[in-house]
């Protein structure tokens, strides 16, 4: 591998000339040069961290360990589709695509139940999928090919008004603020587009490695694939769902998502310099910032599955003295990854009959924990609002 210092750029610039294109608007009608960034390879690059970096690193593996293994910092609690539609939200948002739990929620419901979800929501329950199979593909033992993240994109816009580029990498320039029309005065202008497939190689074959820490993998990979801006759209979403399939393949990340781009996202800025302070080879302060993210959103996992834990604890105070093996039981304790039910989703969960659980749900709308939805837009369905209410709280505290 070549060694390389702290400071050595990770890529560099090459001026380039935009001509002048009079089929766009007047106001992007420009002729003039850019500067392009050109990553470098890192499949065969050496990657030493020290000090801070060292720390925060162990710190960030420890912290994901923990959730993973000590029932002290990890209730047995079924949060996984909780915290994936957070991190998915987050992640969105960070692109300017808003979605609330509630919103998700019923859009889930909508599009299992064959019917067309809201633009909006569409669009984050598409990277809430995509990050599902970044994890699938991060949990697979197979090599790493372009393919595979290709995968990710598609299934990110796959149901969105962007299908037609979903899974194709562009070939055309790219760029990040400015104008619309042209890449003239950018803040950041990626590699020529003839350049991506083998940057993508590239890239896939570094996140085979084993050599180094896995959470500075993750926050490299990342940040490489932002570099590269592969696609038209949707760059950020799956760079970001690409932490996750390192750190399952690296065998640090269990059932449960933290949330990295909440806490990423909370500090906009931070996030962007760091990416910055990668591009210019400080990649130990930006693996110093990332694992301190992941610290972080480890830490914010348990306390959110402790608030959950909580409530849960709450409704079972509600309705009363029962039975161990009671339906009312086993519906509360699904209700996190199933905040709106229906009668067939809870005899799949449950096992039990159609009878059983309607009463069960019966149960738990009289004791104030359900409450049915418009039939006649939903049919019959029933939603647990204060259990969104507790994600979205969630969010916005790790947010603020």
């Amino acid at each position: 591998m070549s060694p390389r210092s702290d400071l050595t750029p990770l890529g560099h610039h090459e001026k380039r000339f935009w001509t002048r294109d009079d089929a766009v608007p007047a106001g992007g009608r420009k002729a003039g040069t850019y500067r392009v960034f050109i990553p470098a390879t890192i499949a065969e690059w050496e990657f030493a961290f020290s000090g801070d970096a060292a720390e925060a690193l162990a710190e960030a593996t420890g912290a994901l360990s923990r959730l993973q293994d000590d029932p002290l910092h990890r209730p047995s609690l079924k949060l996984a589709r909780s915290l994936l539609r957070s991190e998915s939200a987050a992640s969105s948002r960070i692109e300017g695509k808003q979605a609330s739990q509630k919103t998700l929620a019923r859009a889930a419901y909508d599009r299992d139940h064959g019917r067309r979800a809201d633009r909006r929501a569409a669009e984050v329950l598409g990277n809430v999928e995509a990050m599902e199979r970044a994890i699938a593909i991060g949990a697979s033992s197979a090599r790493l090919k372009r393919a595979d993240l290709l995968d990710i994109h598609r299934t990110l816009l796959r149901f969105t008004e962007d299908d037609a580029i979903a899974g194709v990498l562009r070939q055309e320039q790219s760029w990040i603020g400015g104008n619309d029309h042209h890449p003239i005065g950018a803040p950041y202008v990626g590699p020529p587009w003839e350049l991506v497939p083998g940057l993508m190689d590239d890239l896939c074959a570094f996140m085979q490695r084993t050599d180094l820490p896995g959470v500075a993998q993750a926050a490299i990979a990342h940040a490489q694939f932002e570099n590269i801006h592969p696609f038209v759209d949707g760059n950020g979403r799956v760079g970001r769902a690409l932490i996750y399939t390192v750190l399952r393949r690296r065998g640090q990340l269990g059932e449960d998502v933290p949330p990295v781009s909440l806490v990423l996202g909370a500090q906009p800025r931070n996030y962007i310099a760091g990416l910055g302070a990668y591009s210019g080879g400080h990649v130990g302060l930006w693996c110093e910032r990332f694992a301190g993210a992941v610290s972080r959103a480890a830490g914010e996992t348990g306390r959110l599955a402790g608030a959950i834990a909580s409530l849960q604890a709450e409704f079972l105070r509600r309705l009363g003295p029962l039975r161990s093996d009671a339906a009312a039981r086993d519906i509360v304790a699904a209700l996190p990854d199933h905040p709106l039910l229906d009668v067939a989703s809870m005899q799949e969960v449950t096992g039990k009959s159609h009878v059983t659980v309607g009463r069960a749900i019966a149960q738990l709308q009289g004791a104030g924990i359900l409450r049915p939805l418009n039939e006649r837009r939903w049919g019959r369905a029933w939603e647990c609002a204060e259990l969104l209410q507790v994600v979205e709280d969630f969010e916005r505290s790790v947010a603020a």
